[in-house]
């Protein structure tokens, strides 16, 4: 299970940083003037990442049945993240 809960602590940590860069990049196009990620996909990003970071401190404070549901919902929303955010 610590594989498991590693694993999802860095899907978790990669979310984070994924929604930084966004924060990033939206910042540098708005005071460069170029189109940048408009404000839905900075707000999907820094939720995203929110809940996969308050789900991953669930799991590490719990045991048993809780770390498998937590690392699928984390994958989940990772999932989720990427497909509507970056490939459609």
């Amino acid at each position: 299970m610590k594989v498991l809960r590693g694993l999802s602590g860095s899907i978790a940590a990669g979310l984070v940083v994924l929604a930084c860069v966004v924060v990033g990049a939206a910042m540098i196009g708005a005071r460069r003037g170029f189109p940048g990620p408009g404000a839905e996909s900075v707000g999907w990003h820094i939720a995203i990442a929110a809940i996969a970071v308050a789900a991953q401190v669930y799991s590490d404070r719990n045991r048993g049945a809780a770390i498998f549901v937590v690392a699928v919902f984390v994958l989940g929303a990772a999932t989720l993240l990427l497909w509507t955010q970056w490939w459609i």
